[in-house]
């Protein structure tokens, strides 16, 4: 009988030279744990798949070094910060830069996507956080309190909340909804590194270079436990992603940490170095580490590492008192759980673009920064696998990848693996029967209508065959009617237009809202879109309750209409409207303070109906879902 062969807990998977220069920082995509992005002194941004030889893509455009990268959750994205200040956002399915952000004083130390909306934050040595709207290109908020340089950036699962690391010995919650700082953590003795929110709960973790992790009760806005004697600063940690325990990235080691009472659940020797990210894959733990211009990739196969239970005896916990050894219970929440939208589909869902207009603003600044920044792709086949697929086959790297084959222990043992069966293979959704909840703007053919509707009936032998008259008949149906509905709209178009000539957008806007068509509201409203300076307040009064029927509408078209005007009432005016509402009563009589008071009030019930609908909206996936959430966010004052 032949000896089973034991397989290693923790090895070395490659190491490539990923640039020409030295690498000055790195990211691992979480979603797939096949995805590493590399940023160098070169100015390069080198894009990699794990334990594949070639990089599949360097992007071009930064003149500085880059001293941060990341990726978004769908891994379509990818925003760089270089030394000079500046970032850069690609698109990797288009392979080719999406956005240039302008704003900070210095080097670039942190970034992150946030979790639903388009929208990037980003931390610098000058001590300032900023949130960036993609689409917009533009700085939305701008947040204060750090001393020293911001390190680390995460956004909550919900994408409420906004943690920051710094230089300066804290840690800071931001409220995204009202622009301002939640709370401060203090209590690390050295800069913090990073910092993690758990999954489900509000945890927060934090890992210092005073070799020290904290974590964070995020509703009573105090300590929880303190975990000490880490064998170097904390650069690295992931909480598992059913959230029962901590993993660490230490010095050539790998520590699983609980946290009620404070315990170290088991320590695997890792010789990474300093790990510099982890994700997690198919129960295995990446772990990635640079030194200069190498980058080493490592495996951990979590299902030999102990995750919960009884603490084991490490150096960590040696002292402790036996009564804070006990057997942990992770299914077991102690605090509030995020309220996260739910979704129906499991994977995220890119925002698609209709037009390349919609991805990009047409300007000059843009069609310089299209020709100073590139996307060279190096390997065109590792390239189309990925970020190329055919409708037929999901997104590599896979959601569903196989795990990496585990060394044996013993390196000079030969055996053979027993053949194992293949996985069965994925049985695609069904796709469901009848028109679709949201009719699409673009499609090939009409909704709701059969070609046979529009043919001669089928010819059975005891029917006698139709003539020319009768076909021609049955094929016209309907077609009088259909010219008598555009004939209508011509002349409501016609109508509408003839007021706004004179220059009066309110009246046009009230004549179109008069005529009772949303097809016309629409067509007018696309028109007032693109310019953001025709908006008032008194207009806002109008639009409003049209908008609410147009986010209820089915058609695609009508939803994107709406929420791009909502957006645009919400940005301009809903500041303006509460601090109107929230002054005080002025003295004496302001007819014109009055009116504008009215208004506001008016515009504020009309939101707040609309909050309701948006909120109930937001859990769908998709196109929709994304305008709904961040439409939510921006609502959110309104609370």
């Amino acid at each position: 009988m032949a000896t089973p062969v034991v397989t290693k807990t923790a090895w070395k998977l490659q190491e490539i030279v990923a640039h020409a220069s030295n690498v000055s920082s790195l990211v691992l995509g979480k979603a797939s744990g096949r995805l590493l992005a590399t940023g160098g002194d070169d100015c390069r941004v080198n894009l990699w798949s794990i334990n594949k030889p070639n990089c599949i893509m360097s992007l071009t455009g930064h003149t500085s070094p880059v001293e941060s990268v990341r990726l978004n959750t769908p891994e379509e994205l990818i925003v760089a910060g270089s030394q000079s200040g500046s970032i850069r956002v690609w698109d990797l399915e288009a392979a080719k830069i999406l956005r240039t952000l302008m704003g900070h004083k210095a080097n670039i130390c942190s970034l992150d996507f946030h979790p639903y909306g388009e929208f990037v934050a980003s931390g610098s040595q000058d001590t300032n956080i900023k949130l960036w709207d993609i689409r917009r290109k533009g700085c939305v908020f701008r947040y204060r309190g750090h001393s020293q340089a911001v390190r680390c950036l995460r956004f909550s699962p919900d994408g409420k909340w906004l943690a920051s690391a710094a230089d300066d010995h804290t840690v800071k919650l931001w409220d995204l909804t009202a622009g301002k700082m939640m709370s401060e953590f203090p209590g690390h003795t050295g800069p913090v590194n990073v910092v993690e929110f758990h999954p489900n709960e509000y945890l927060l973790a934090s890992g210092s270079s005073d070799r020290t992790i904290r974590f964070w009760d995020l509703e009573k806005f105090q300590v929880v436990s303190c975990i000490e004697g880490e064998p170097g600063p904390v650069r690295s940690v992931l909480f598992n992603p059913d959230g029962c325990c901590l993993y660490s990235g230490c010095q050539d080691s790998l520590r699983v940490y609980g946290w009620e009472p404070e315990r170290c659940f088991d320590v695997v020797l890792v010789n990474w170095g300093k790990v510099a990210d982890l994700a997690i894959c198919n129960d295995q733990l990446i772990g990635v580490a640079f030194s200069q211009s190498n980058v080493s990739s490592y495996v951990v196969d979590l299902t030999r590492v102990t995750r919960t239970g009884t603490v084991t005896q490490d150096p960590v916990q040696a002292s402790q008192p036996p009564t804070q050894q006990q057997t942990s219970n992770p299914g077991v929440s102690l605090r509030r759980i995020y309220e996260r939208p739910s979704t129906t589909c499991s994977k995220p869902q890119r925002v698609k673009h209709n037009s390349e207009s919609e991805r990009r603003s047409p300007s000059s600044e843009d069609d310089r920064d299209e020709r100073e920044s590139r996307a060279e792709i190096q390997n065109a086949e590792d390239y189309n696998e990925i970020f190329q697929p055919k409708n037929s086959i999901s997104r590599t790297p896979p959601r569903k990848s196989e795990p990496f084959p585990a060394p044996p222990e013993d390196d000079t043992a030969t055996a053979k693996e027993a053949s194992k069966p293949s996985p069965a293979m994925d049985v695609p959704l069904p796709v469901p029967n009848g028109e679709p909840a949201i009719i699409p703007a673009t499609r090939n053919e009409p909704i709701g209508l059969k070609a046979s509707d529009f043919l001669p009936a089928v010819k059975v032998p005891q029917q006698a065959e139709l003539v020319d008259e009768d076909a021609m008949s049955q094929i016209r149906k309907g077609h009088d009617t259909m010219c008598v509905v555009l004939t209508s709209r011509h002349k409501n178009l016609d109508t509408v237009r003839a007021v706004w000539s004179t220059g009066d957008i309110k009246t046009s806007v009230d004549s179109a809202v008069a005529i009772n068509d949303l097809s016309v509201v629409v067509d007018l409203l696309n028109i007032v879109n693109q310019k953001a300076s025709l908006w008032k307040l008194d207009l806002c009064t109008t639009v409003l309750p049209q908008i609410e029927k147009l986010l209820q509408s089915k058609y695609e078209s009508y939803v994107q209409t709406g929420c791009t005007s909502l957006k645009l009432i919400l940005q301009r005016f809903l500041p303006l409207i509460t601090d109107i509402l929230a002054a005080p009563p002025s003295v004496g009589v302001d007819i014109s303070r009055e009116e504008r008071l009215h208004k506001c009030r008016l515009c504020f019930k009309q939101l707040k109906s609309i909050s309701g609908l948006v909120k109930s909206k937001s859990g769908l996936s998709g196109r929709h879902g994304s305008a709904f959430r961040e439409l939510h966010l921006l609502m959110a004052s309104l609370d």
